[in-house]
């Protein structure tokens, strides 16, 4: 049996230890402190020696940037929880350069799995398998399952193979609020609290990765993501189970319903029809509606943003998360968000805006 769930006082003590490693004082003898922001570069093999010394690196990957660190190393684990703010029942991704190398902290994948590893690695999916004993409860949430997956970044990859140790790298932002598709944007919301941000240029897909698990040996979907399950689903030759929500203990990265806040209260709508209920100094988030990226209705006194003006889910992929962060920068109202077509990558895409547009 695959899935298990941390108990209260597993969670007590993965808790307990974040706040002791993150009360630490830096492991890196670096010029600048922390609490200034961190540069922006595009050598590897200095990321490469901060990781090395136990610090925090903000790293592109095809999906968003993540916030990396050794996973091996329990204070530097304790300090991305800290620098996100990101509670500790929520487990995170183990990242490496090939299937080998991440394959040593799993146990034997199952078929299915190893099929799926085989056909999308390096890309934009994670699985969820058995771990090794050599991961750290910090990374599985007490789990005895963790997240692994091969990034296609270049980037990232040649980051990876400079290391004999995999990265932990979650989204690199504040926990709950909107992922990062370039280095300005981590250098925006985490800027003063890691070590260096590497910068690959904007994310290619900007959905984070589909994640699937194992539970009872059934392939099941936990996040939909960069992947469509569509795809998946076709390469196994069966439909898959899904299960992308969990309030709490979730089994896997990016399950909680509440994720993606934009900071103003957000509507989802199926078409425009109710644009006329919106007030004035609102936000419109649509999809396919022809024209620019973006448009001001002087009359309604409400802004316009088209993830794709040409109906391209790809691009709508693209697009969301810095579309988000426009809407969280400007002082609106309320906004609301046209569904896109539930097929392919629009399945993630709606699957975010429904989470972002979850309320306290």
């Amino acid at each position: 049996m695959q899935r298990q769930v941390a108990t209260r006082s597993d969670c007590t003590k993965i808790s307990q230890k974040i706040r002791t490693f993150a009360a630490r004082p830096p492991l890196l003898a670096t010029p600048h402190p922390i609490a200034l922001p961190a540069p922006i570069t595009t050598d590897i093999a200095a990321a490469a020696e901060v990781l090395r010394a136990g610090g925090l690196v903000a790293i592109p990957t095809e999906t968003v940037y993540g916030l990396a660190g050794n996973a091996l190393n329990e204070a530097a684990v304790a300090k991305i929880f800290a620098a996100k703010n990101r509670p500790s029942f929520d487990p995170l991704i183990l990242h490496q350069s090939s299937a080998e190398r991440i394959f040593a902290f799993t146990t034997a994948p199952s078929p299915a799995a190893a099929q799926l590893a085989a056909h999308c690695w390096p890309g934009p999916l994670t699985l969820v398998l058995n771990k090794q004993a050599v991961v750290p409860d910090l990374v599985s949430a007490g789990l005895e399952t963790v997240a692994v997956r091969v990034p296609q970044h270049p980037v990232a990859r040649q980051l990876l193979e400079l290391l004999d140790f995999p990265l932990a790298a979650p989204s690199a932002n504040p926990f709950g609020y909107v992922s990062p598709t370039t280095a300005q944007h981590v250098a925006d919301q985490l800027g003063d609290r890691i070590d260096l941000i590497l910068d690959g240029g904007p994310c290619q897909i900007g959905l984070e990765s589909t994640i699937v698990g194992f539970p009872e040996g059934v392939p099941t979907v936990y996040r939909k993501g960069g992947l469509p399950v569509e795809s998946l689903e076709q390469l196994l030759g069966h439909p898959l189970a899904i299960n992308t929500h969990s309030s709490s203990h979730p089994t896997a990265p990016g399950m909680l319903s509440r994720h993606y806040s934009p900071g103003v209260p957000l509507d989802l709508w199926a078409d425009l029809k109710q644009v006329d209920e919106l007030p004035p100094d609102s936000a419109v988030i649509g999809f396919g509606m022809g024209g620019t990226h973006y448009r001001r209705d002087e009359n309604r006194h409400l802004d316009f943003y088209d993830l794709s003006p040409t109906g391209s889910l790809e691009e709508a992929a693209q697009q969301l998360f810095s579309v988000l962060r426009q809407v969280a920068k400007q002082d609106y109202l309320r906004a609301a968000a046209v569904l896109v077509p539930e097929r392919g990558l629009g399945r993630a895409i709606n699957d975010r805006l429904r989470r972002a547009a979850v309320e306290e």
